[in-house]
């Protein structure tokens, strides 16, 4: 069976009707900080399909649009009597969200549904072609995948079982960068952990002269989670990050770590990996816990 929801914002604010609180953000601005901004548009529209239920949880497709192309998504919900957290899952480059599954799997053990989707170009960015076309005035791909991910957390939060007031945003590597904006985008969300990640570095780059034009500098702060750090407080702020990750060093993570406020966490782990591994594991159940109790 398909499911399609929609709903209306009455008088442009976020004041929704009773049978749903899904809204999808419109305009778009970035400040001449670098910060990326969204208002709030009339519509948003998504299908959600059972895959497989069992004792334990249940598994749909879910399906949205979000400026102007189909996002497809996980959602996996525990089985519970009473109303889980939700968790936006995004993966890193090249994974797609059933090879999220793995960690999804694990928060559902935990108690928490979960949306994993498959990111445009399945995480993968060109940071110059989004240049271009920010220059020509129009909207980037790296911010239309910001969008997806806020959009992403209001399908979760329409969802009977799932309590709208503890969403939480997870990410790996450049998931894990989309994931820190969108949290900070988001006032409603809980935290943000971020695996496996850091910042572009865009400041180092301005100090050391790589960078000099405003409009180009408006640009990569945009797209820099580092630009959004401070605006996560009072909200919780985890990283994960091993020591011997061959994609990411580990010094970049520091370096991602040292910018941010209070209140915020580092967990290094020694397992030869990119990504979630389950050396993470005992550290996120207990990050979750405190960032959603």
């Amino acid at each position: 069976m398909v499911q399609r929801l929609s709903v209306a914002v009455v008088l442009t604010l976020i004041v929704c009707s009773a049978i749903s609180g899904c809204v999808t953000r419109s305009d778009w601005s970035v400040t001449n900080d670098g910060l990326l901004q969204y208002t709030i548009s009339p519509e948003c529209n998504y299908e959600r399909e059972m895959i497989e239920t069992t004792g334990n949880y249940s598994l749909y497709e879910v399906v949205y649009t979000s400026r102007g192309t189909q996002i497809s998504g996980l959602l996996r919900m525990p089985k519970s009597e009473e109303e889980v957290p939700g968790i936006v899952l995004l993966p890193g480059a090249t994974v797609t969200k059933e090879g999220e599954q793995g960690l999804a799997k694990y928060l559902c053990s935990l108690g928490y549904a979960s949306i994993a989707i498959d990111q445009r170009n399945l995480g993968g960015i060109n940071v110059r072609n989004d240049l271009g076309i920010f220059s020509n005035g129009e909207e980037p791909t790296e911010h239309k995948m910001v969008h997806d991910a806020l959009l992403a957390a209001d399908v979760l939060r329409e969802q009977s079982g799932i309590n709208p007031d503890r969403i939480v945003y997870l990410g790996e590597s450049n998931g894990a960068r989309f994931a820190i904006t969108a949290c900070a985008l988001d006032p409603d969300a809980r935290g943000v952990i971020a695996i496996s990640t850091c910042g572009y570095g865009v400041d180092a780059a301005i100090a050391s002269g790589q960078l000099t034009d405003p409009a180009v500098i408006r640009f990569y702060r945009s797209i820099d989670p580092e630009t959004y750090l401070s605006e996560i407080p009072p909200r919780k702020f985890v990283m994960f990050h091993s020591v011997n990750d061959t994609v990411i060093a580990y010094e970049n993570a520091e370096r991602t770590y040292a910018k941010a406020i209070a209140p915020k966490e580092l967990h290094t782990v020694g397992c030869a990996t990119h990504g979630h591994c389950k050396e993470m594991d005992a550290a996120i159940k207990t990050e979750l816990e405190e960032i959603l109790s």
